[in-house]
């Protein structure tokens, strides 16, 4: 059913916050600083090579800070070329306030400030990016190469003329231009090579940029590739721990992989008068996983300590995954009556296609074997023993007990344009006004196919068998025979009776995931930038109206694979966002910066999807269920800082931020009692889906300083240190059946990084610790039940050395602590899983003409 409402995001007093915040600083112009790495170079002594790029993109990044009317942190090319990060995710963690989600030991999803990822606005060169991932909206940024870009801004306070639709801010992707040079021609290439210590594999990478402008026309061509062998060992612990602290198993599993990435940016420029700029912004991303995990484990069935019996099992679970980004955006500039104007459209698509994700499980009779306990060690050790001690070595003591195969495939369109146009007003300083719209439609789809097979006549694991390395986490374990999945496959088509389909979970496996969501958004706003001597004032007003219309499947005891789309929703909202930055200089590179913006956060595509599951086998009756009715997050936002910038190499800032968020959403399941679902009335029902609860807040302070010891005499003067902290706290209230406060998602309390770093007589050198505290990524019925990722620290080394002008050889070593990605539930000492990478150390060289 379709509902229409208008929200204006305001408190009682936010009318009166916006017009008293006067925080601030009318931004200089600096131009010494922005010539000082070129005024550098030429003073050096002709015998002395000087390294240039990187102070002054750490200048720019600093001068844009300093000078933007919102707050920013911003990270531009030669920064990521600093440290080994692999991924636009790697690179922008080490900025204040940012953490990631892993994968493999790599930055997958960025959090700003504790904020779930879903809740985030990425943009590429301005236009919104959609997301692959079939459950959320967040981006995946491990699909970027960083080789591919120029720069990346962080919004952390929204201005009117960006997208209301961050919650947590906003990531901007810049991609490389022919004008972003002075040369009229320029070549850049890289290569590396390198060796993990887990595998002995090597790793490699090559990416090459070409570009250049001549007279009016500007292009650039960028590709970057690379191939990672990757394998990551992990150690399952358990979800169902007894009142004595004793887990209910235990299991091995062995990652390994290989990823690769593909980034192919073609930008070409245009410049036909002063007054006229026109572009064409494409590019194209490809993420691939081929993966293989190989996992033993133990149940345990019978719990008598000191007689523990356990069930064996031996899996292989082979998986594909190919992910793909294209974009083209076309757009202009133009001067027009006074002002400018500025007009841009674009279509975007991401895919993600799992071609295969398939799993063989064979196992023991149930407690079949002896087991003991030792929760001594770190993770505890859970081994066969007595009679059964090498049972994971016995192939013929498991036997078949369940096979599926499955393909999944994602998609997401978005076709948008906007029009922005600003003009000068005669009030205080250099003041203009600007407005502007936007329109944004998106559709997401989401088609998953299952089948899933029992065991049918005996068999057992002996012809499929192999045996690989039995040594486990550094030898501690003894991980025994594994499975070809390549040849179990191929004896199931040549033995069809020894697998017997799953009807029953392989029809709701295949149907319940299925969506089809379309999404419009209109917007408009109006801003103005009033500068009076010192103080600059941003106030701005922003409208957004969304229209949902979804589509998804119904699924119970008469529902059949051919089954279409049989439930539908539609939702309509329109939302008002007021908002105010403000700038002040106190003195000279003192500012005083502030703000109280409004944002939204839009369900997640899986969440609106008006599904309906009914499981009639369950005792009461299972049902769960989608909510197209879901309102979004709305979210007041307070910001305010003082920043102090002495040098272009330096600042100090300090900043405290708080969110007023409305209408968080999160999954519930209540007993119903004669609740009518798909036109059938239960009696007794226990149903589940995402639903609204109250409010959540959330609060934080940042600490920024970094420096280059530029006072100090001769070689000491290259040294330079670069830190960041953020604390952040707040919580959740609301939600059915679980009393108290609920900690947030995602939000690590505590933040930070340390640099350390020498540049000077062609040598750089960086030793970079990032650091962020254990988070909720799994929200429970109570607090003992909560899983959570812990606190990571990791060390990396960055060192290059510039042998002439166009030529730099260096060398990085990644997690040299070896840093353990770890999940616990309720407290640290309950263990659900813990995985290790090993460190990676690589070198190459790099070109530049």
């Amino acid at each position: 059913m379709r509902t229409a409402r208008s929200t204006f995001l305001a408190r009682p007093a936010l009318a009166a916050l916006v017009m008293g915040i006067a925080l601030g600083v009318a931004a200089p112009a600096f131009a010494q600083d922005q010539a000082a790495p070129a005024a550098e170079a030429q003073e050096a002594p002709p015998q002395e090579i000087v390294v240039t790029g990187q102070r002054a993109a750490q200048r720019a990044a600093n001068l844009e800070k300093r000078d933007a009317d919102n707050t920013v942190e911003t990270l531009h090319a030669n920064d990521v070329g600093k440290l080994p990060d692999q991924n636009v995710a790697e690179a922008i963690k080490r900025l204040p306030g940012l953490s990631v989600a892993n994968d493999q030991g790599e930055g997958r999803y960025v959090i700003i400030r504790g904020i779930d990822p879903n809740l985030i606005n990425v943009t590429l060169n301005g236009q919104t990016l959609p997301a692959p991932e079939p459950a959320g909206r967040q981006v995946k940024l491990d699909d970027l190469p960083s080789g591919m870009i120029q720069s990346v801004t962080v919004s952390k306070s929204l201005l009117a003329s960006q997208d209301a639709n961050a919650v947590g801010g906003e990531v901007n992707i810049k991609t490389k231009t022919g004008f972003d040079s002075r040369n009229p021609f320029f070549l850049d290439a890289r290569g590396a090579i390198g060796r993990y210590d887990m595998n002995h594999k090597a790793p490699w990478e090559l990416d090459g940029t070409l570009g250049g402008h001549s007279g009016d026309f500007g292009a650039v061509v960028s590709v970057n590739y690379s191939r990672r062998p990757i394998e990551s060992e992990n150690f399952q612990g358990s979800t169902a721990y007894t009142a004595a602290g004793a887990p209910d198993g235990n299991g091995l599993r062995d990652y390994n992989l290989i990823r690769t990435r593909l980034g192919v940016v073609g930008n070409f420029d245009w410049h036909p008068s002063d007054g006229v700029k026109l572009y064409l912004r494409t590019s194209y991303s490809k993420f691939q996983d081929h993966e293989t995990r190989d996992q033993n484990r133990l149940a345990i069935t019978t719990p008598t300590p000191g007689a523990l019996k356990a069930t064996g099992t031996i899996l292989v679970r082979h998986r594909e995954e190919d992910d793909n980004t294209k974009s083209a955006t076309l757009g202009g500039e133009f001067d027009l009556g006074g002002g400018k104007l500025e007009a841009s459209g674009g279509w975007t698509r991401a895919v993600k296609i799992d071609p295969i994700r398939s799993e063989f499980t064979f196992g023991t009779a149930k407690g079949a074997v002896f087991a003991t306990l030792d929760s001594s060690t770190d993770p505890y050790t859970l081994v066969p023993s007595g009679t059964t001690a090498g049972i994971f070595d016995d192939p013929s003591k498991f036997s078949l007990t369940k096979f599926n195969y499955e393909t999944r495939q994602a998609s997401e369109d978005v076709w948008q344009g906007r029009v922005d146009y600003s003009h000068p007003i005669a009030i205080g300083d250099d003041s203009a006004i600007k407005f502007g719209a936007k329109y944004l439609e998106r559709r997401k789809k989401n088609n998953q196919d299952k089948r899933n097979y029992k065991n049918g006549t005996l068999w057992t694991m002996t012809n499929v068998a192999y045996a690989a390395d039995p040594n486990f986490y550094d030898g501690m374990f003894h991980f025994g025979q594994r499975i070809d999945y390549g040849a179990a496959l191929a004896y199931t088509q040549a033995n069809p009776g020894v697998i017997a389909i799953d009807n029953g979970t392989s029809l709701s496996d295949s149907l319940s995931s299925d969506y089809d969501v379309r999404e419009k958004i209109s917007a408009g706003y109006v801003m103005a930038t009033l500068r009076f001597g010192a103080l600059t004032l941003i106030p701005g007003v922003r409208v957004e109206h969304t229209d949902d219309d979804t589509r998804a499947k119904i699924v119970h005891t008469g529902s059949t694979l051919a089954d279409g789309y049989n439930s539908h929703g539609e939702n309509g909202y329109t939302d008002v966002f007021p908002g105010l930055n403000a700038k002040f200089e106190m003195a000279h590179n003192l500012f005083l910066r502030g703000a109280v913006t409004t944002s939204i956060g839009r369900p997640n595509y899986a969440d609106l999807a008006p599904y309906i599951t009914v499981d009639s086998t369950a005792s009461p009756t299972a049902i769960a269920l989608g909510n197209p009715d879901l309102k979004p997050y709305r979210a007041v936002n307070y910001d305010a800082s003082i920043e102090y910038y002495p040098s272009p190499d330096t600042l100090f800032v300090a900043g405290f931020f708080h969110k007023d968020i409305d209408n968080p959403i999160y999954k519930t399941g209540n007993p119903v009692t004669n609740g009518t679902y798909a036109g059938v009335t239960y009696p007794s029902a226990f149903v589940t889906k995402p639903i609204n609860v109250d409010s959540e807040t959330l609060s934080g302070v940042e600490f920024n300083a970094q420096t280059q010891f530029t006072f100090l005499p001769g070689p000491l003067s290259g040294f330079g240190v670069s830190a960041n902290f953020t604390h952040v706290w707040g919580h959740a209230n609301g939600l059915p059946g679980r009393a108290g406060d609920l900690p947030l998602g995602f939000q690590s309390k505590n933040v930070g990084n340390v640099q350390l770093f020498y540049e000077k007589y062609g040598l750089a050198a960086r030793l970079a610790f990032n650091y962020r505290s254990s988070y909720l990524d799994t929200l429970a019925g109570s607090a003992a039940l909560d899983q959570f990722t812990d606190g990571n620290g990791q060390l990396d080394l960055h060192v290059s050395y510039q042998v002439i002008p166009a030529i730099t050889l260096f060398g990085d070593a990644v997690n040299m602590t070896n840093a353990p990605w770890r999940r616990y539930i309720g407290t640290k000492p309950f263990l659900v899983e813990r995985e290790q990478y090993g460190a990676l150390l690589r070198g190459g060289v790099q070109l530049h003409f």
